[in-house]
């Protein structure tokens, strides 16, 4: 009698079969599991993965059994598919990316106050930007020289971060209302030797008696400055600057230990924002809000994406990003057609929020965490002219590396990370670098041009 039950979550039974001479004749397997947890489907699958195993085991007997090859070719030509994101890129930098639409269109808007409302136009916001430039040429900032940013949200952050890549070197982030010995850490593991900070901001530079401190707000970048505002050329800069140099140096957490920095050479931070213009078209008409802390890596696409293309830079006031309903102020006030949320932050926006958002609004992107599903339904409800989208990425690549439209009917729990962008390949392998079959869990490897170039001063643990 079959009593179609089993002790067991998953039960494989083999039988050994001989034909009527005796001779071994091959095996039986069945397999019973606990139908509430698996399905039909999925128990059949682990049935065939289980003959491949066999196969290939008795056709390579040296192998080790974690070495075999669990994947159907179909599915390996999907994965390779997946992968196959070659596109053919310009050899540019941040510096020649923004060089070409000061060039392009000077009169445009490019930086907006959020805290006074003032603008500032290409031109305006260029002069600026190539006058600090020069002064930090003269400090010896170039290619591979890193400068450290000291200050809260503001028009003079974003002067100070374009100029210094303009000047060739790389900008450090350094949150002024982070810890004393956090800070402290970051400057000596980058080797800061030069900071740009504001007095009016009250901040106490860690080591400042062993460093030099450029105070923006103490510094004429005037046109009667004396200093000209014309672009750079390769001849002011210690070196030309090119795609390999480091454009920025940003810190993880630490939650794991102690910090790391994390190196990005233009490259690769030029091959995301490529990436994202061709996908989601920024114009002169559309506004990106920067409300994202800026030793975030999210905040780097914010910074430089808008004024490649000639849209609108809002720098929003200090703590809009905390205040769901200041936050939907500032979206109406200024018109923003392109926001981020971590996910955590878009639940509290929604829910705080219960009117439709500003109409101008057309891109939503989400990442830094999982996105629950019901947080996208919501979100998408309520901002039903905007296009949601859910992207991925580690500190150790050049922002996100994966990228999802969300319908917001995604089944599970949580809204997936998608596919990679330009240029980038996304695996999941297991202990020994293979790939995994799909559904299989693993560990997240990548590759490609997105890739940072390593941990700053800790080159151990980048060869690990």
């Amino acid at each position: 009698i079959d009593t179609v039950t089993t002790n067991f979550d998953l039960h494989l039974e083999l039988t050994e079969v001989v034909d009527e001479s005796g001779a071994p004749a091959g095996m039986l397997g069945a397999f019973r599991y606990a139908a509430d947890l698996f399905d039909e489907a999925t128990v059949a699958s682990m049935a065939q993965r289980f003959t491949r195993l066999l196969t290939d085991l008795l056709q390579y007997p040296d192998r080790a059994v974690g070495a075999a090859d669990l994947l159907f070719p179909p599915e390996r030509a999907q994965l390779v598919a997946v992968n196959a994101t070659a596109r053919p890129l310009p050899a540019a930098t941040l510096v020649s990316l923004f060089d070409a639409q000061v060039t392009r269109a000077p009169a445009g808007v490019a930086v907006v106050d959020g805290s006074t409302g003032a603008e500032l136009s290409y031109a305006e916001f260029a002069e600026q930007v190539y006058r600090l430039a020069r002064v930090l040429t003269d400090f010896g900032v170039g290619p591979e020289v890193v400068v450290a940013l000291g200050m809260r949200r503001s028009v003079e952050l974003v002067v100070g971060m374009y100029a210094v890549v303009v000047a060739g070197g790389g900008f450090v982030p350094v949150d002024p209302d982070h810890p004393v010995e956090r800070n402290e850490f970051v400057l000596g593991a980058a080797g800061v030797d030069l900071v740009l900070a504001l007095r009016r901001d009250g901040w106490d530079v860690p080591g400042a008696a062993g460093r030099r401190v450029v105070w923006l707000d103490e510094l004429d970048l005037s046109a009667g400055s004396g200093i000209s505002g014309a672009p750079l050329t390769d001849a002011e800069r210690a070196a030309p600057v090119r795609p390999a140099n480091t454009a920025y140096v940003l810190f993880t957490s630490g939650s794991t230990g102690r910090p790391k920095g994390v190196s990005v050479p233009h490259a690769a931070i030029v091959n995301r924002l490529l990436w994202m213009q061709a996908e989601y078209r920024l114009t002169a008409a559309d506004a990106v809000l920067q409300k994202t802390p800026f030793t975030f890596d999210v905040s780097v696409w914010e910074f430089f994406w808008p004024l490649q293309v000639g849209a609108r830079l809002v720098v929003a006031a200090p703590d809009v990003h905390r205040d769901p309903v200041e936050l939907a102020a500032a979206l109406a006030e200024f018109g923003v057609s392109v926001v981020h949320f971590v996910p955590s932050m878009l639940a509290a926006f929604v829910a705080a929020v219960p009117e439709p958002a500003e109409p101008a609004l057309r891109l939503v992107f989400t990442s830094g965490e999982a996105l629950p599903g019901p947080v996208a339904q919501q979100a998408r409800e309520l901002l039903p002219r905007a296009g949601l989208h859910n992207l991925y990425g580690p500190t150790e690549a050049a922002v996100d590396v994966t990228f999802h439209a969300v319908t917001g009917t995604e089944p599970g729990a949580s809204v997936p990370i998608g596919l990679p962008v330009w240029n980038t390949q996304v695996f999941v392998l297991d202990s020994r670098l293979a790939m995994v079959p799909p559904g299989v869990p693993g560990e997240l490897y990548l590759g490609g041009v997105q890739l940072a170039r390593g941990y700053v001063g800790r080159s151990g643990l980048t060869a690990e």
